[in-house]
């Protein structure tokens, strides 16, 4: 996950890291027991399905059972955090990971789209304690958003799945635990 090779986090550098420190924290790639919420924008709605099918697909990777996954679909992503507000609340979920897309247009709702979609998922998250991925794509062009939700590795919907259990198993450690 980086915008390029150049700023890429170094495995290399682990080793030395961890020598630096007491103790160095890493989320899993573990999906076992984790419930993952998705929720979805139908507003642009063959991206999100793509992003859903690459995300979908990396929680199966891993080890994340189906019945463990529920997907709700939402008018756009400006409704996005609050349908991520219900399922931290209902605690029937350990993560949300939002998707969709916000395409550039003609007019000025973009920014406000796009931000207020970003500030209210980290709202969410803030205040209750449930990570809540960042999935959705803010772009200039559809074909920017076909590319990011591209069905290989590339795939912003994997890569959002992939982080929530990450996220899930690093607060999963005894360290964040009151």
């Amino acid at each position: 996950m980086t915008s390029n090779d150049d700023t890429a986090f170094d495995p290399a550098l682990e080793a030395a890291l961890r020598a630096r420190v007491g103790q160095y924290l890493v989320g899993a790639l573990e999906g076992r027991g984790v419930r993952v919420g998705l929720a979805c924008a139908r507003f642009n709605g063959a991206v999100t399905t793509r992003l859903l099918d690459g995300a979908l697909a990396a929680l199966a990777e891993c080890g994340v059972d189906r019945s463990d996954v529920t997907i709700a679909w939402a008018p756009g992503a400006f409704e996005l955090p609050l349908v991520a507000r219900g399922f931290a609340r209902g605690e029937q979920v350990d993560v949300v990971v939002t998707l969709g897309a916000v395409i550039r247009g003609d007019t000025g709702h973009y920014e406000v789209v796009a931000g207020e979609c970003a500030r209210g998922v980290q709202d969410v998250q803030l205040a209750t304690g449930v990570p809540v991925v960042f999935g959705v794509l803010t772009t200039n062009t559809v074909e920017q958003a076909w590319e990011r939700s591209r069905p290989d590795a590339t795939n912003k919907g994997r890569e959002s799945a992939l982080t929530a259990l990450e996220m899930v198993n690093l607060l999963r450690q005894r360290v964040f635990t009151s």
